[in-house]
């Protein structure tokens, strides 16, 4: 047990990665449709691009569903409304009436009485023609009508019957009923429906016709001509290759043929994301070293499948609706463009197993994305950003264009529609940038949107330390302008360097004038101090910079400049000045050094190097080009023989160049000056 702790513990980043990579696969296989698919694109109307095609075997023409909804509505059009009759409906309203009026105990009201026999003998009138119920159905033109009467069905024509309105006229202008209009109330409220519509028996009818659709047309032969290459899918083209198609995707229901294409599928997208994998392997280690960078970048591809899923679901033709680009832009906020474009270029391969049209749809994102990638790098306000969307808008609609005239040599209507996706999907990826700021809170991770922001002098850590610490401001924004020349050359992120740069030092802003930079009065209160009550307060501008920074919220890759600056370097002067006084005690260097960590990233350590060469270069008497290159080429040795440098990921050829670029930039910095004449 205690050898399988060990084993997770020592292993623990690399099993964390594996699970990332198969639960990723999981997700993505889930959402696949488990069924075969037909290896030929076509679409109707468009020209058969493969080589000739013959059925393979015998198959039925399935209909489309355009045809059979249309034969439905027909059917339903012309079904007929069935109506009943209830023959003793009259008696009983007559019967109702006569009841009503003994329950007045009026002698006026009898039902004997000369006006109610005549009112009774009216209602007859009226119930031997038949009330006929109109008031839940629609009657259209044509629409047949029958009625059922002992058990036959006949022609029913509804102008032979009264309406209920018809029957309450008859009572009201019936000039002998209104001499009473006691009577005549009663009589009209003896009126109901004794011909009624026979739902239940009118929608079995129906159904039963529907149900007699046919979803086939017809037969094709095995070896029977389809289609030839370069010809038009025409409509009877389309629905044998749509019905081939069906074949193919219905031939894989059994049991075993459903492990079968499982098993593909897992072969397809496990080899898409390995070679992701490799990728970071070889190219992008330090991705894989944080858990936090390689879940982001699985958590958007995954979506994108999924978000792919849900929409060609609903409507395939929406595809081209859905804001790809949206992931190499945001990982592009993060990451560098290789790796953005890689991971697009891997997830809509993916996608690429869902969209119809699989070939047109992977150029079209393929293209896009590379475009989101070019055009949004070094977007940093916000007018660039509806910029950006309208060239990924025009890029879809070119490349959409040429695919169309090569294909087609014309435009129609759906060809439309799908420039009017395109524009929306334009539109869609600008929440890209929402969705960036959300990812850095909830990932902790910083956007070059960000940085930018933090690298303002104006904001109010880097204010407050131009204002109370002037000396290390200017110093700072020199290592600034030094650690970004060199991690331009070098491939590092540059505007990360520049930023962390900026407020490496904010942890002197405490005890501003107890270094040197900051102190032009002329007294030092370090000659108040000793030697390991200086050094104490020189080593303490680290620890006082990330409480700074804690406080002011900067996220922790800023933080992490800070921390490593100084490395686990020694305070040289103030140790020196120690050794002279105490030449006994030269091993006691725990005082004098710098707690660490070394720095840890390719930008950590050019901060370090250009921080050390900065300061170190106000001290020399002479400026010359050989000066400036043996102080460069001896600081930054040193702190590699101090193995400063031995946990970031630079080499020696990186540092041999960053070393010649420092000393080109102070000498620029400390050129000689024409004297101007007084």
């Amino acid at each position: 047990m205690k050898k399988i702790i060990l084993f997770i513990q020592d292993r623990h980043q690399f099993l964390y990665n594996l699970f990332l990579l198969l639960f990723a696969m999981s997700l993505v296989v889930y959402v696949l449709p488990r069924k075969g698919s037909f290896k030929y694109e076509f679409q109707k109307g468009k020209p058969w691009l493969h080589e000739d095609y013959v059925a393979p075997f015998d198959f039925a023409i399935v209909r489309t569903d355009a045809d059979i909804e249309l034969e439905r509505q027909e059917i339903s059009a012309r079904s007929p409304l069935f109506f009943k009759r209830l023959s003793n409906e009259g008696a009983l309203q007559i019967q109702r009436l006569e009841t009503s009026l003994l329950e007045t105990n009026d002698s006026t009201l009898s039902p004997e009485g000369d006006m109610a026999i005549y009112a009774k003998r009216l209602l007859n009138s009226v119930y031997e023609k038949g009330l006929i119920q109109t008031s839940e159905i629609e009657l259209q033109p044509n629409k047949p009508l029958l009625i059922n009467q002992q058990g036959v069905n006949e022609s029913l024509d509804i102008s032979s019957f009264y309406s209920l309105k018809q029957a309450k006229d008859v009572l009201l202008n019936d000039s002998t009923l209104t001499q009473d209009e006691r009577i005549r109330a009663f009589a009209l409220g003896a009126l109901n429906y004794s011909v009624l519509f026979d739902k239940k028996t009118t929608e079995a009818y129906l159904e039963s016709q529907l149900g007699k659709v046919l979803t086939t047309q017809g037969l094709v032969q095995q070896g029977e001509n389809i289609v030839f290459k370069g010809n038009i899918v025409d409509e009877e083209i389309f629905n044998k290759l749509l019905s081939i198609k069906l074949a193919y995707e219905g031939s894989f229901a059994n049991r075993s043929s459903f492990y079968l294409v499982l098993g593909g599928q897992i072969l397809l997208v496990g080899t898409l994301l390995y070679m992701l994998f490799l990728f970071l392997i070889h190219f992008r280690p330090h991705i894989l070293e944080n858990s936090t960078s390689l879940t982001l970048v699985l958590f958007n591809m995954v979506v994108m499948v999924v978000l792919a899923k849900v929409v060609v679901g609903y409507n395939p033709s929406w595809i081209y609706l859905t804001p790809f680009p949206i992931l190499p832009i945001i990982l592009r906020a993060f990451y560098d463009t290789r790796l953005a474009l890689f991971a697009h270029i891997v997830t809509i391969l993916l996608i690429g197993f869902l969209a119809p049209n699989g070939f047109e749809f992977v150029f079209l994102q393929f293209v896009a994305g590379i475009f989101s990638i070019l055009t949004v790098t070094g977007i940093f306000k916000r007018a660039q950003l509806f910029t950006a969307s309208l060239k990924i808008t025009l890029i879809y609609m070119i490349v959409f264009l040429g695919f169309t005239i090569i294909q087609e040599g014309t435009m129609s209507i759906d060809d439309l529609l799908v420039l009017g996706f395109f524009g929306i999907n334009g539109f869609l990826s600008l929440f890209a940038f929402p969705l960036i700021y959300l990812f850095e809170k909830v990932f902790g991770l910083v956007s070059d949107v960000t940085l930018l922001e933090l690298s303002d002098t104006n904001s109010p850590v880097l204010r407050e330390l131009s204002e109370k610490a002037p000396g290390t401001f200017q110093h700072s924004l020199q290592v600034a302008n030094l650690a970004e020349s060199a991690t331009l050359a070098v491939g590092g992120n540059a505007l990360l360097v520049r930023t962390g740069a900026l407020y490496h030092d904010i942890g002197k802003l405490d005890v501003p004038f107890y270094f040197v930079e900051n102190q032009t009065t002329g007294v030092n209160p370090h000659d108040e101090l000793s030697f390991q009550e200086s050094a104490k307060i020189i080593i303490g501008h680290v620890s006082n910079g990330v409480k700074r920074a804690k406080k002011a919220k900067l996220p922790e890759t800023i933080i992490d400049f800070i921390r490593t600056h100084h490395g686990t370097s020694t305070v040289q002067y103030f140790y020196r000045q120690y050794i002279k006084s105490f030449p006994d005690r030269e091993g006691d260097l725990e005082p004098f050094t710098y707690p660490g960590p070394k720095p840890f990233s390719k930008e950590t350590a050019i901060l370090m190097m250009a921080d050390s060469v900065e300061a170190a270069s106000k001290s020399l008497k002479e400026h010359t080009e050989r000066s400036v290159v043996e102080l460069v080429d001896k600081i930054i040795t040193h702190q590699m023989q101090e193995g400063q440098f031995e946990n970031a990921d630079i080499t020696l050829k990186e540092i041999l160049n960053i070393k010649e670029i420092f000393a080109k930039k102070l000498l620029n910095i400390y050129h000689l000056r024409i004297e101007y004449p007084d």
